[in-house]
């Protein structure tokens, strides 16, 4: 019986290591393209699967606190009736860049394996950081996530308050400051803020 299994194994070890003596080109080459394909296809499946606010929400961690807080905003219920979810404002919508915060986001899975944010105390502690680290990407990527449904160019400064309009029109015209310059807080509580110059 080991004897048979070990030729089967030698079979398969010879028909991997030398594939074009046992088949031809052109049947590699199709095989080749729908393998391709068929992995494209579960690899885009699964990242769209894990830009569904379900997947979002499946951690217990999300669930209890920023997506209670998302529940309390504009970007939840409106007059137009237009909802934001985790990843409108949290995975940017263009593939590369898609694909890049996927990447960073990896770090959250050791996170829930360590329990770094577990419990809401441990959650609040490290509020502020995980807030700036947000903060900061927004601000690199001129808020590219807020920029997919909100633009300067759409905007009828006409229709909003006085404070805003000027805001605008002059981050408009000179291009200094991006979204989350200003709207800080905007889909969840902010964190403790003292300390900080212009917070107090």
């Amino acid at each position: 019986m080991w004897s048979r299994i070990k030729d089967m194994l030698l079979q398969g070890w010879q028909l991997l290591a030398k594939p074009s003596v046992h088949f031809s080109l052109g049947f590699l080459t199709l095989g080749g393209f729908i393998a391709g394909v068929i992995f494209w296809g579960g690899f885009n499946t699964a990242l769209e699967a894990a830009n569904t606010e379900e997947f979002c929400i499946s951690c217990h961690e999300m669930r209890e606190n920023v997506y209670v807080e998302l529940q309390e905003t504009i970007h939840w219920s409106n007059r137009s009736g237009v909802r934001a979810t985790c990843s409108d404002c949290h995975v940017p919508h263009e593939w590369t860049y898609k694909i890049a915060r996927k990447m960073q986001a990896s770090k959250e899975v050791w996170g829930k394996i360590f329990g770094t944010i577990d419990t809401r105390e441990k959650f609040l502690d490290k509020r502020r950081e995980l807030a700036e680290h947000e903060w900061a990407r927004l601000k690199k990527n001129d808020s590219l996530e807020c920029r997919n449904c909100h633009q300067f160019e759409s905007m009828d400064f006409t229709r909003q308050s006085e404070r805003a309009s000027e805001q605008h029109s002059s981050a408009l015209a000179n291009g200094e400051k991006t979204c989350i310059d200003c709207h800080k807080g905007i889909a969840h509580h902010l964190p403790d803020m003292s300390g900080v110059p212009g917070w107090e």
